[in-house]
């Protein structure tokens, strides 16, 4: 058993949340293993904020589009065009994003290995054995039985994370998941009426979705259509096709199909009190509402990077628990926020008719906008928030004109 490799961590998944922790301890000096499955793709709209991209240092050339635009479109049709002032979101391939977050780990010293995670077990001194079926490629099938020490344990493995299960994280089992679908098409040569490729179009309809929403983002020579729902009777595969007939594309070549459910609550507890603390879709943060995830996996990773790097300097498996309390310090009450806009605005047409109204407003607009940018809930322009308070009432109360 003493001949077993050991590492300092061992990230298990390689999505943003996995690669980002695996980049941050590995230029910080301890020994790394990225391990990840071979093939996996997250269905995603792919769009990533300035905040992101000035954080985490991603060179322009990843950026397959930038989105200068968006358009919320009621169950009516009836559609609300948001400009995004003085900027842009960038849209990135998640198959090249990913990977080039993996490379740059790599680049820093963590060692990759492709292979799926299977079990946990310890030795006679407690220390964490990682069994997994390794694999040589990026195929599927073939794999040996291999297995590492660890020291500690990031678990970046998605939602309904098996290293949650085996290590034994309080109530990862309860987390509540909308499960999304979406097709990556080929950007039709002869444009459809209205197309614009700087613009991400967002569906508030229940026949696309009764209880998220759909969307059709652009990815320069491809684009992203999907939308994803937590009933599971309702097909999502169905409400693409209408999405993209709806929006003219219902010829355009399909090159990709992905599916995958989505946490919509962070996890009460992220780690084992002992040697393991979740990131990313693992943790549950991914936004509600909105469904943004890319962000705050890429964060949830570097704090999980922070807090293992505290117990391999102190002893003490408390500081794990410095992951959670900081993301939730930072981005605790939009979440609680965005929960409650899902829940009640859309809970039905009307609703959504309603919530597409209201996003008329500049200063609404405005607002949304530099929060999401920036990742921080505006503070200023407190007349702003004033008025639109008032407008939400009247609204929930059924006083406003749609």
């Amino acid at each position: 058993m003493s001949s077993i490799e050991t590492f300092d961590v061992v990230v298990v998944g390689g999505g943003p949340a996995g690669a980002t922790a695996a980049h941050t301890l590995a230029k910080r000096g301890h020994s790394v293993l990225l391990l990840d499955r071979a093939g996996r793709i997250k269905p995603c709209g792919g769009a990533i904020p300035p905040r992101l991209i000035k954080d985490y240092d991603i060179p322009d050339h990843l950026l397959v589009a930038k989105a200068r635009s968006a358009r919320m479109i009621a169950p009516s049709n009836h559609g609300v065009d948001i400009p995004i002032d003085n900027g842009f979101v960038g849209m990135v391939d998640r198959s090249e994003f990913d990977e080039w977050l993996r490379v740059r780990a790599a680049s820093a010293g963590a060692v990759r290995r492709i292979g799926t995670f299977e079990k946990l077990t310890r030795d006679v001194d407690g220390v964490s054995i990682l069994h997994f079926e390794a694999r040589e490629h990026q195929q599927r099938g073939g794999g040996k039985p291999a297995m590492v020490k660890a020291r500690t344990i990031i678990g970046a493995d998605g939602a309904k994370s098996q290293v949650a299960r085996h290590a034994g994280v309080t109530g990862a089992a309860e987390t509540q998941y909308v499960f999304a679908y979406h097709e990556i098409v080929k950007a039709p040569a002869i444009k459809p009426a209205g197309y614009d490729d700087t613009r991400c179009d967002v569906y508030y309809q229940g026949k696309l979705s009764p209880d998220f929403y759909g969307w059709v983002f652009p990815h320069g020579d491809t684009l992203s259509i999907g939308t994803g729902s937590a009933d599971k009777g309702f097909s999502l595969r169905n409400a693409v096709g209408e999405l993209r007939n709806a929006s003219g594309l219902g010829d355009s070549e399909v090159l990709r199909r992905e599916g995958a459910p989505l946490p919509m609550k962070p996890l009460k507890k992220w780690d084992n009190n002992r040697d393991v603390v979740l990131a990313g879709d693992a943790a549950g943060v991914v936004a509600p509402a909105s469904g943004e995830g890319i962000y705050y996996a890429m964060y949830s990773g570097e704090l999980a990077a922070y807090a293992v790097e505290k117990v391999l300097h102190t002893g003490d498996a408390k500081n794990l628990q410095m992951a959670r309390k900081q993301f939730m310090k930072e981005h605790g009450t939009v979440f609680t926020v965005l929960g409650i806009m899902q829940w009640f605005w859309y809970s039905s047409e009307k609703r959504r008719e309603r919530f597409v109204k209201i996003c008329e407003d500049r200063d609404v607009q405005q607002l949304t906008f530099e929060s999401y940018m920036n990742k921080k809930l505006v503070r200023k322009k407190p007349m702003a928030h004033v008025k639109i308070f008032f407008k939400d009432m009247a609204h929930l109360l059924g006083l406003a004109k749609v």
